[in-house]
């Protein structure tokens, strides 16, 4: 039996003891979770794997959805009301942090969590995310990617390299941008979230990073200068016309008008056809709905020329347990989502919900994804790429979570410094130095204003 498999499985007999004895004496005879998968779908499946949990250890959940963009609302009502859940589920990194900043957080049931299912069947990166002065203060639970999609068919002809690096990018959209294909089509509209994480990916690839050692606002740095005018060459070149968000850029790549295209790992249900509101609509696509999908390559981490590693944009979602919790109850109910519930938890998504625990690689892999329609994984793409998927949290980086800036990253989201800089980059009305130093005065008064 490979090392790897013997730990996971002896994880999940000792996980199985903690949620046994978690099955005792609670407080008000059950907890309140709080879930960001709030879907019909995803709450319909998430209230069979809790009932099965409610079997097995006679701990009752109410099960409460909630909207990602009115979290910080609705905890600080709760907050104020001493009417926390117990636990929070599918919580992304700024949301994390902010709990955090607020003192809402249980910082030792997280710890004594990872280390009963064995700390090594986690992502490191995906722990460091989540650790703060050595403590973790959630469970991570799964992740999804930011990736570079690009025709592997259209780059085998012309002799090109998986675009891995700024050098090997750019390279390729300048040689496939031709008549009606672009070489690359991206997100560039100022008012799309989706505009912020496409470029944060590029911009992490290049070593720019939000924060500084010493705290500072960094968007100005060489770095970051580089990366806004890498990001805005491609664009104005090889991209289409217009300011590109997240349903233009998919609609040109599924047409088959784009070589490239930075997407989230939940397209992928839908590059395979499985979804009937978004389905490729190249002309191989009408005949043979596979086509894209057998046509695609996936790069994950990007290296640019300032940076010493490559480096990947992705969000980790994690279980949190709040400062009122039940925390034996909640300590049995994060350590059954991460063992006996996990590949139903995945399953969910399971393109938008990479494992971050080692040990379940071929559960996702088998684990049907889509919409309309439903295949596994392992039916849709090949080994490679799934491989890479699953490696793909070891490479994540993120702007301002690992200096404990949450809070602004998460006010970030709701201002748009950056892409409205980038935008007017993309326009010709800014300079790259420009458009840095726009998005760092920017970005130093949402920071100012978290203060006041």
């Amino acid at each position: 039996m490979p090392k790897r498999t013997a730990a996971v499985l002896a994880s999940l007999v000792l996980t199985g003891a903690l949620v046994n004895c978690g099955g005792g004496e609670h407080r008000g005879g059950g907890i309140t979770v709080w879930t960001e998968e709030n879907l019909p779908d995803r709450m319909a499946a998430q209230r069979a794997i809790l009932a099965d949990f409610t079997r097995k250890t006679g701990v009752r959940v109410n099960l409460v959805g909630i909207a990602e963009d009115q979290f910080s609302q609705i905890v600080t009502s709760a907050a104020a009301a001493g009417d926390l859940p117990d636990v929070i589920g599918a919580l992304p990194l700024a949301s994390v942090r902010e709990l955090e900043a607020a003192g809402l957080l249980d910082r030792e049931t997280p710890d004594a969590v990872v280390t009963a299912l064995g700390r090594d069947t986690f992502s490191a990166r995906a722990l460091e995310l989540v650790t703060s002065g050595g403590r973790l203060l959630a469970v991570p639970s799964d992740a999804w990617a930011q990736l570079i999609l690009y025709r592997s068919d259209l780059y085998k002809q012309a002799g090109l390299a998986p675009p891995d690096t700024y050098e090997r990018l750019q390279a390729a959209a300048s040689r496939l941008d031709r008549g009606e294909l672009a070489g690359i089509t991206l997100a560039v509209a100022p008012r799309d979230t989706f505009t912020a994480q496409s470029f944060e990916h590029v911009a992490l690839a290049n070593g720019c990073e939000l924060i500084d050692g010493a705290g500072r606002v960094a968007l100005d740095s060489p770095a970051c200068v580089r990366a806004f005018r890498f990001y805005a060459d491609l664009a104005r070149k090889y991209s289409v016309p217009g300011k590109q968000d997240v349903d233009s850029t998919r609609a040109t790549y599924f047409a088959g008008r784009a070589a490239c295209t930075i997407w989230s790992s939940f397209i992928l249900d839908e590059l395979a056809g499985l979804r009937r509101d978004a389905l490729p609509s190249c002309p191989r696509c009408r005949s043979d709905p596979m086509f894209l999908a057998a046509n695609t390559g996936v790069v994950t981490a990007l290296k640019g020329p300032d940076a010493r590693r490559p480096a990947q944009y992705g969000e980790i979602v994690s279980w949190a347990v709040t400062r009122e919790a039940d925390t034996k109850a909640a300590r049995a109910f994060v350590s059954y989502m991460m063992s006996d519930g996990y590949v139903r938890w995945f399953g969910m998504a399971p393109e938008g919900k990479v494992p971050v625990r080692k040990g379940f690689e071929e559960a996702w892999k088998r684990a049907p994804t889509g919409v309309d329609a439903k295949r596994p994984l392992a039916d849709l793409y090949p080994e490679s790429v799934l491989d890479a998927l699953m490696a793909s949290p070891d490479t994540f980086s993120r702007w301002g979570i690992p200096q404990g800036q949450g809070r602004l990253v998460g006010a970030m989201m709701g201002e748009l410094p950056v892409p409205r800089a980038l935008s007017a980059l993309v326009a010709g009305t800014l300079t790259p130095e420009q458009a840095a130093a726009q998005a760092q005065r920017d970005v130093e008064t949402v920071k100012r204003g978290l203060r006041e």
